[in-house]
């Protein structure tokens, strides 16, 4: 198999110019400075803005993360959609672009069957010589995928070819179902934006993929798991947790906002425009709040330098 997929993956922002379009140039420099960070792969998924762009930029989007990695970690597009016959679009022309896998998510607009369900990730998986990473974002949008759905899978496919990345509550419980009922042997990426890592990591993970605006700190906790200096993982975890906190209280647009607040504060994006319609906007106490956080993340990771 290709790169296997493990590590921190994080999750591309889309950057928006003024005038609504995606600025490319923002793109690349955010791809640049996510593998200078030293992650092991980047992604499309739904903090990308995958629901609000069209099928021509989704498109789009897949080959600049293709070209902007250029082969230095691996790539793994979104391929989630309402139809199968679109998902499978989707995905091929991931593949087709050189990626080494997708991820999707079920249709979001119909509530399907468990048998459904199977059915439509099969198809995918059926389609493809890459691997597929079934995404449970029913923690805000769409409908929580049953068990069995993930033990047919495996059994199918194999572990090689089906990855997981459930996101549903309560998250720590059900990442060691899925582990328990495959026999150890599902491939499970986390998706909590950091603030279940610790917990996640402990219960077996293979990955977990954030988003991009507190990359550092991730590398940072996900190395330290990894050389056994828990101490040192939870000083760093402890200000990401906080800042993932603000995070969770308006949802995706909670997430979406900080996360291009962030990468505008940085010098990455341009501007940290969103595409609309939006629910939510920071005020100027939480832009207050964040700053903060940030700067005692940013002492957390200077003291574990000097260390």
């Amino acid at each position: 198999m290709m790169n296997e997929m493990k590590g921190v993956l994080p999750i591309v922002h889309t950057p928006f110019n003024e005038q609504d379009e995606i600025d490319w140039d923002s793109f690349h420099r955010q791809v640049d400075w996510a593998v200078d960070c030293g992650i092991q792969g980047c992604a499309i998924g739904m903090v990308s803005e995958v629901l609000r762009l069209t099928s021509t930029e989704r498109r789009q989007l897949t080959e600049n993360l293709v070209a902007a990695v250029a082969g230095r970690v691996v790539t793994i597009a979104s391929a989630g959609a309402e139809t199968t016959q679109q998902a499978i679009e989707y995905a091929c022309h991931a593949q087709q672009a050189g990626c080494d896998a997708v991820m999707a998510i079920p249709p979001v607009s119909t509530a399907l069957s468990d048998q459904e369900v199977l059915d439509y990730f099969r198809q995918i998986a059926t389609a493809l010589e890459i691997p597929v990473i079934v995404q449970d974002a029913s923690s805000y949008v769409g409908q929580e995928i049953d068990l069995s759905v993930y033990r047919r899978l495996i059994d199918e496919f194999g572990a090689e070819r089906i990855y997981f990345k459930p996101e549903s509550a309560p998250l720590g419980p059900n990442l060691s179902r899925i582990r328990d009922a495959t026999e150890g042997q599902a491939r499970v990426l986390e998706g909590s934006g950091g603030i279940s890592l610790m917990d996640s990591y402990q219960r077996g993970i293979c990955g977990t993929m954030p988003g991009m605006e507190f990359l550092e700190g991730l590398v940072a906790i996900w190395q330290a798991l990894e050389r056994g200096d828990r101490p040192a993982a939870y000083r760093v975890y402890l200000p990401v947790c906080a800042l993932v906190a603000l995070q969770l209280q308006a949802g995706l647009d909670g997430f979406l906002a900080i996360e291009k607040y962030v990468l505008h504060k940085r010098g990455l994006f341009t501007t940290d425009r969103r595409r609309g319609p939006i629910q939510w906007e920071m005020d100027s106490e939480t832009c207050e709040e964040v700053d903060r956080l940030l700067d005692l993340l940013e002492a957390a990771l200077q003291a574990e330098k000097c260390d």
